[in-house]
């Protein structure tokens, strides 16, 4: 992750053994990160990334579901959470039903 200065940082293990990590940097505007900030936030079960909202300064904002690859558009870190939790419980009906 870039420097920054950490603005969300919590990770942990769930009920099923997933690792949940959402992780996110208030940073500097730049082409990669118009609106000032770099995060990560991940669902990984069995190895595999389930669920995953990032902006790496190749692809920008966009998010992981399943092996594919979705533009994401950002609007707060607050709603990047709701959406990333909302995936979440999607991805676990599925998987865990």
């Amino acid at each position: 992750m870039p420097k920054g200065r950490l603005v969300l940082h919590t990770k942990y293990v769930d009920e099923v053994g997933g690792i949940i990590e959402m992780k996110a940097y208030q940073v500097p505007r730049t082409a990669s990160a118009p609106h000032g900030y770099k995060y990560s936030l991940v669902y990984i079960l069995n190895g595999e990334r389930l669920v995953g909202y990032d902006n790496h300064e190749q692809q920008g904002d966009h998010r992981h579901r399943r092996g594919e690859i979705f533009p994401y558009t950002f609007t707060s870190i607050d709603r990047l959470v709701d959406d990333f939790l909302h995936d979440l419980v999607l991805i676990k009906r599925e998987t865990h039903t």
